[in-house]
């Protein structure tokens, strides 16, 4: 459905949708089916980006997070459960335009230490998109007053924030300073 706006002197409105959030559990419900989405969309996304590093850690690394992604989706299954609802994706367009970006990063660079710096760069964009979501679906399920889930989103955003300082890592030792050459 095609969102109208109304312009009034220099702000612009933007009319929400018919089934637009109402509420902050709303908001939690489309946040947390927003996410599944890019977890699930991930997950086949993990693979061809290990398949295209060259560098044996980001490989290992890549291997490792696939495992853990695979554990987020059902995590976020639990969570779905936990405040009764069943678990349901909608496309996520900021996931989705992440992973094409990593797409065409891999097919502007040659492969080597270019294209790992690059499947880095990538995977940090997803990274932190990930940390900003756990993040607020975090503070959105503590105000809810959903514990069980909060438990969870909280072990997640702990693996999403071990993810990126694992990167950080493996593009500091000699990864990005090979690539420069």
């Amino acid at each position: 459905m095609a969102t109208t706006t109304k312009t009034t002197g220099k702000e612009t409105k933007i009319k929400a949708k018919t089934d637009a959030a109402k509420d902050l559990n709303d908001l939690f419900e489309d946040g947390l089916k927003d996410i599944y989405w890019a977890e699930k969309e991930l997950v086949k996304a993990l693979p061809k980006m290990e398949k295209n590093a060259t560098s044996p850690k980001l490989k290992t690394a890549i291997q490792s997070h696939l495992e853990e992604t695979k554990g987020h989706v059902s995590r976020l299954e639990d969570v779905f459960k936990s405040i009764g609802i069943k678990a349901k994706a909608e496309k996520c367009d900021a996931m989705a335009g992440l992973l094409e970006e990593g797409k065409s990063i891999m097919e502007e660079t040659e492969v080597g230490s270019v294209r790992d710096a690059g499947i880095i760069s990538a995977s940090q964009k997803i990274e932190h998109y990930e940390i900003a979501s756990y993040g607020t679906l975090c503070a959105f399920a503590k105000v809810l007053d959903h514990k069980e889930g909060l438990k969870l989103l909280l072990s997640t955003l702990k693996e999403e924030k071990a993810c990126d300082e694992k990167l950080t890592s493996i593009a500091d030792t000699n990864l990005n300073s090979k690539a420069e050459k």
